[in-house]
């Protein structure tokens, strides 16, 4: 879908007229390959006339106008468009003097930068004619001559990054994702909250660890449906879904009185709905297309470690108090349960009637 909106704005750039302000976005490609980096800006004469103060903007796509002003507009390039490689700045030094493209009534400018090593990720923002808010960049990324990614930057999205295809990608993958995914357990209250209400019974390490397991395997199903895309049900849906989760893990504590264990059960049913809750955070990360199953897996892992953090924590703490005193360690599981109720009632009320999604 986005390619081929790519291609039909591409298309009314071509078409437009040059007597008005016919296409408000630039396209830039941006190629990799080894350890180059060359970077084409194609903008609209529009733009560039106005940057330059030039009038009528058709005077732009003269050669010897250009050739004067392509100091001024060299600045401009070096100042709203930035790079980074391995989260570290880059700048883009020199830029060819700016060559007419009188069919498309635009202007292109390029250029190409060495770098020491090839880079595991690399980030870019634009914003490149900050006069006009409706203005957007279509992006194009190349590995060599293929295709690999594309995006479009404006108002609401400026910055853009994509993890190289490469070993040096990978690992950036991780580095970025494990943090985040434990980061996102670690904040997320309704998650948590869901957990411990399924550890506040106690109980063997081997249930447990079957609980956490339910929960875990539960998830990490639907995680991974949502992000590629097999099922996604909205958010207004999923997140009261996840109150009410919560809600009746307290309310099987209160009732389970030494009867059968099923928490196992509830950790998993109730875990694929969380999943959908992950899923919903990790897209709005920005998934980097060549790299999804590194991505998924690292922030997975990551939500792991959180979720084994805390659990543990958790469950040694109800252990302990259960070996100094039986009857603390069963008002704990009475008052928390009841806790557990009452945050999730109000979560589930919040969600639907006061900020619906």
């Amino acid at each position: 879908m986005r390619r081929v909106l790519l291609i039909f704005s591409l298309l009314l750039a071509i078409a437009a007229p040059s007597h008005g302000h016919p296409a408000p976005f630039s396209f830039v490609d941006f190629k990799l390959q080894d350890t180059t980096i060359t970077v084409t800006v194609v903008a609209h004469a529009w733009d560039v006339a106005h940057e330059l103060g030039i009038e009528p903007p058709e005077r732009v796509l003269d050669e010897a106008l250009l050739r004067s002003g392509a100091e001024r507009f060299e600045n401009i390039l070096r100042e709203r468009l930035n790079l980074t490689t391995d989260e570290r700045q880059v700048v883009l030094e020199h830029w060819s003097i700016g060559e007419p493209l009188r069919e498309r009534q635009a202007i292109r400018f390029q250029s190409t930068l060495s770098l020491d090593s090839v880079p595991g990720v690399v980030g870019l923002s634009a914003d490149l004619f900050p006069y006009d808010p409706q203005h957007q960049t279509f992006l194009n990324v190349y590995e060599g001559d293929a295709l690999v990614s594309q995006a479009i930057l404006g108002e609401a999205q400026k910055n853009y990054q994509y993890f190289v295809g490469n070993r040096q990608g990978r690992w950036a993958v991780v580095k970025k994702f494990i943090p985040a995914g434990v980061h996102h357990i670690l904040i997320g209250p309704d998650h948590l909250l869901f957990l411990i209400g399924l550890l506040l019974l106690g109980g063997t390490v081997r249930q447990l660890l079957l609980v956490v397991t339910g929960f875990t395997v539960a998830h990490s199903v639907t995680l991974s449906l949502a992000v590629l895309d097999f099922v996604a049900p909205p958010g207004r849906i999923v997140e009261p879904v996840i109150a009410l989760s919560i809600v009746y893990v307290g309310v099987d504590n209160l009732m389970a009185r030494g009867g059968r264990d099923v928490r196992v059960w509830i950790a998993g049913i109730f875990g694929l709905i969380h999943g959908f809750g992950f899923a919903s955070v990790l897209r709005e990360m920005g998934l980097p297309t060549g790299a999804l199953g590194w991505s998924l897996f690292s922030f997975n892992l990551g939500v792991e470690i959180g979720q084994l953090a805390v659990a543990i924590t958790a469950a040694s703490a109800l252990m302990l108090l259960k070996v100094k005193s039986v009857v603390a360690s069963q008002r704990v599981a009475v008052v928390g349960s009841i806790g557990v109720v009452i945050v999730g009632l109000f979560w589930f009320v919040e969600r639907v009637f006061l900020d619906p999604l």
